[in-house]
């Protein structure tokens, strides 16, 4: 079934389920698993139970298991599985073409030897084909009259091969993740957000100082690299969810395209984020734990909780300036930290507001995952063009103020144009929202949109002009 029928690990996800619902339960985990394998799948399948409609399948197989269902002659069609049987049961029930479901009992690991034997004394020696995809299924191959490999590494297509003596070997060939599905799954896309540590090196006006510059280039790597941990780690809690979105559900992990132990590389990004960190200013290293602490709540709670989701997210955009200010090191202005929060709150309504836009017009009520209802759209629209004018207000009082951020500028006065290029953008962000032409990340449109680009290029020619 794993990795063959399903384009998953249903262990792999039961266990993420359920440590998503308590994370606590990671400390029971050795303990069932010093009572053997079997009875730690009955452990794990007694507490969760994995939708099998929500699980990624493996479509060229299971159009050749529906060509097959019901042939005259063909025998019966039997699910045999390492996995428990109240999973296997279930993953049966769902697809109804199953004669028969062998699998785990909380006392036998029906894996690899296990499984030969089994299917042995139920079919005798040469009495079945067997599909799979792993090393373990060599052992069954063995037995087995005939072998069909499914979506298999290639060297066990060669050992399923070498070991058939004759007997035939059928290949139902899969997608094998490539160097461009692991960089999808880190989202080096994403990796644009993290400019924002460059902010306060700017306001400064420190763009000729190398210490400073290679200061905040090592902020903003660190900070690359603890995003995509984190991205991995969500990616991980939020399968389901994902999975019930039209398009995050092409994401790698919740399309199976990368197995989930693939998760493991999340730990490693992570320590190489800290190693970095560790050249700057110990207050950077305090700043990016707080962003990661930040972003882990948010992936296994705050992201449920209406509001206080877009607020987080406002944060950790806001977060990444502070840490930038600490990199260089400069004074983070309260004006700036305030027209940053103010303004990535507007966009992480935007983001929000069209994440409900597609599920309503796709016939859902209510968002998987998230605590909204499409029917809140309207008040999503309302806070988001409220706080996003609210950036505009603050920029146009930090104008006003007479500080010592308006004092590095001989033509502060320019600088009151920035405020309707402010306006025209927020206003026109939330009209292209309004009308479902937002992508689910409004920081990535914008670095592609036309119309931004110019009011980024003006933006940036007004402060020169106001210097």
């Amino acid at each position: 079934m794993d990795g063959t029928l399903v384009l998953s690990d249903t262990l792999h996800e039961s266990l993420l389920v359920l440590l998503r619902r308590q994370p606590l339960w990671l400390f029971v985990l050795p303990l069932w698993l010093l009572r053997g394998k079997a009875a730690f799948k009955r452990e794990v399948a007694a507490r969760v139970q994995v939708d099998p409609a929500t699980l990624p399948l493996n479509t060229p197989f299971l159009a050749w298991l529906r060509e097959r269902h019901g042939r005259p002659g063909q025998g019966e069609i039997v699910l045999c599985t390492a996995a428990d049987a109240a999973v296997a049961q279930a993953v049966a029930g769902h697809l109804g073409l199953f004669d028969a479901v062998i699998a785990s009992d909380g006392t036998r690991n029906l894996s690899g030897p296990a499984k030969a034997l089994a299917l042995v004394q139920r079919y005798g020696e040469r009495g079945f084909d067997y599909a799979g995809n792993s090393a373990a299924d060599l052992a069954v191959w063995q037995q087995a009259r005939g072998a069909v490999v499914v979506n298999a590494p290639t060297r066990v297509l060669r050992a399923a091969q070498a070991q058939a003596a004759g007997a035939p070997v059928q290949v139902i060939a899969g997608t094998r993740p490539t160097l461009w599905t692991w960089l999808r799954a880190l989202r080096l896309h994403q990796w644009v957000k993290n400019l924002l540590v460059f902010v306060p090196l700017l306001g400064a006006h420190l763009w000729f100082d190398t210490d400073a510059l290679g200061h905040a280039l090592l902020a903003f790597l660190a900070f690359g690299l603890c995003a995509s941990s984190v991205y991995l780690l969500n990616d991980l809690m939020d399968l389901a969810a994902d999975r019930a979105h039209p398009r995050k559900r092409q994401r790698p992990f919740a399309a199976g395209q990368l197995p989930l132990a693939g998760g493991l590389l999340a730990p490693v990004l992570l320590i190489a984020a800290f190693a970095l960190a560790l050249q700057l200013p110990d207050r950077f290293i305090w700043a990016l734990a707080g962003y990661w602490l930040l972003t882990v709540a948010y992936t296994f709670r705050l992201k449920q909780v209406p509001v206080l989701d877009v607020v987080v997210l406002a944060a950790l955009y806001t977060s990444r300036i502070i840490a930038g200010a600490v990199a260089v090191p400069v004074a983070a202005s309260f004006w700036l930290l305030a027209l940053s929060m103010f303004l990535f709150l507007s966009l992480a309504l935007v983001k929000r507001y069209a994440e409900l836009l597609v599920m309503r017009d796709s016939g859902v009520a209510d968002v998987a995952g998230r605590g909204y209802r499409s029917d809140d759209l309207p008040m999503v629209g309302s806070l988001g063009v409220a706080a996003g004018f609210l950036s505009v207000l603050v920029l146009a009082l930090y104008v006003n103020s007479g500080t010592e951020g308006t004092a590095l500028y001989g033509q502060p006065t320019l600088l009151w144009l920035l405020c309707p290029l402010l306006l025209y953008w927020i206003g026109r962000m939330w009209i292209l929202t309004h009308r479902g032409q937002m992508d689910d990340d409004p920081m990535l449109f914008a670095v592609r949109d036309k119309a931004s680009l110019i009011v980024a290029g003006l933006a940036a020619a007004i402060a020169v002009a106001a210097l």
